[in-house]
């Protein structure tokens, strides 16, 4: 496989690692806080990847020069989790993972503004489809609600962590000079850590972490490994190789994993009639997949 194909593949990947955390993520939100959540996240992720950087020899002496460019990427990427899970504390697995899919909106226009990316009428169209079908699924096919733009504030503060995560396939791209996804990942996760444990200091240290129950561990650990270390490293390897729409673009598939969790866990059932935005974003998803792949021929 070529970097292309595998970046795709990466990005599928990083679409079922990340349905995890709005299931289990609100399962939990209401007995931990956000903050001290994400820095033992962190810090267990950045654990893992610092092994696998090491042994794997991809820790350079080149590769920590301009270091300040990994505390970048962690304050970015820990203010969207602190933010998801403020935002998790009210809004549904469903509904935040409807919010998730506005990304790929968020990063197109970012992309054009800061690199003037261009967007192709596929891709632009290919948006559109994938934005209603957010809309359809965030308001759950309510006309008057949409109309009056009835949003939950866990939804709204949600929104706000998605600004920041649109951020991160740009800064992936601009920041890099060469270093492999491991590094990148290692660096940005320990330096997350760092600014958590700084920031947060007190409500690590006011947490009981010897009380928490199983399932909240349990959860922690899911995070650290799967939604965090391996969702971040295939996040920034396809975005060194796809344009950061394309990138955005697998977003659209998280709302779809998220309905099979909830069923699977037998937690939220939602209404039938929110179907038609799924296929909606099942269908911007082919166009944009269809559209990168013609690009490449």
């Amino acid at each position: 496989m070529n970097k292309i194909l595998q970046s795709h593949a990466a990005m599928f990947c990083f679409s079922m690692l990340i349905a995890g955390s709005f299931s289990f993520g609100s399962m939990i939100a209401n007995d931990i806080s956000p903050i001290a959540l994400t820095a033992v996240r962190f810090g267990l992720a950045a654990c893992i990847m610092g092994l696998i950087a090491f042994f794997t020899r991809a820790i350079t002496r080149s590769a920590m020069q301009a270091s300040w460019r990994y505390f970048i990427l962690g304050g970015t990427f820990g203010i969207y989790f602190i933010l998801m899970f403020e935002g998790l504390k009210s809004a549904t697995p469903i509904s935040a993972a409807a919010v998730f899919t506005l990304m790929p909106a968020m990063s197109s226009c970012l992309g054009f503004i800061l690199l003037r990316q261009k967007i192709r009428f596929y891709g632009l169209v290919a948006i559109i489809i994938g934005t209603i079908g957010s809309l359809w699924v965030v308001f759950r096919a309510d006309i008057l609600a949409l109309v009056l733009f009835k949003v939950g504030t866990g939804e709204l503060i949600y929104f706000l962590g998605c600004i920041a995560h649109a951020f991160l396939p740009i800064l992936f791209g601009q920041l890099n000079r060469g270093e492999n996804a491991i590094m990148v990942s290692f660096g940005m996760l320990a330096s997350g850590t760092v600014i958590l444990s700084v920031y947060g200091a007190a409500e690590i240290l006011q947490t009981n972490w010897t009380g928490l129950t199983l399932l909240i561990w349990g959860t922690i650990i899911y995070l650290a490994v799967f939604a965090t270390s391996l969702s971040s490293l295939c996040l920034q390897f396809a975005s060194i190789h796809l344009p950061a729409t394309n990138v955005m673009a697998y977003t659209y598939l998280t709302p779809i994993w998220v309905l099979v969790l909830e069923r699977i866990l037998q937690h939220e059932t939602p209404p039938i009639w929110i179907s038609g935005g799924v296929v909606l974003s099942i269908v911007s998803v082919i166009i944009l997949l269809c559209t990168s792949l013609k690009s490449q021929n």
